[in-house]
């Protein structure tokens, strides 16, 4: 009987781990480079601007020095606009190609933002799939 209950234990656990395995690889890119734009806006939101340059994708880091992201450009920016007040998504599109981008996995998301001091603004940003298969940030611009 012991034996009987240990493996229906593992084979439940083997199920599940199928089920989540299954699930993660069903996910569409937008979905999962969505989900990585969303944490990184978190960072920019909390003016966390140099996590947000350590958590952005290898392309990005190698094309912008962390101090000049930091201190010419969102700085710059964000800190006018003063804090989020809503943030909805416009859309989401994949590509595989991007004007002045080595061709790879891309999304290009669009979100319709409202700020504290600009009520209405686009921020596009750019997720794309890593070197180590993780969709990180690779470019942000407001509008």
């Amino acid at each position: 009987m012991k034996l009987a209950n240990a493996v229906l234990v593992v084979l439940f656990a083997c199920l599940a781990w199928t089920q989540s395995v299954t699930s993660q690889s069903a996910k569409k890119p937008e979905d999962l480079a969505q989900a990585s734009a969303q944490s990184w806006l978190a960072l920019t939101d909390a003016g966390k601007y140099a996590e947000s340059w350590q958590e952005a994708s290898t392309l990005f880091r190698s094309a912008i020095t962390q101090t000049i992201w930091v201190v010419d450009k969102i700085t710059p920016a964000r800190a006018p606009l003063g804090k989020v007040l809503s943030r909805r998504l416009k859309n989401a599109t994949y590509t595989k190609t991007l004007p002045g981008a080595p061709d790879g996995e891309y999304v290009v998301i669009q979100y319709d933002t409202s700020f504290e001091n600009k009520k209405e603004a686009v921020e596009t940003i750019t997720p794309m799939l890593d070197k180590d298969g993780k969709w990180r940030v690779s470019g942000y611009y407001i509008k």
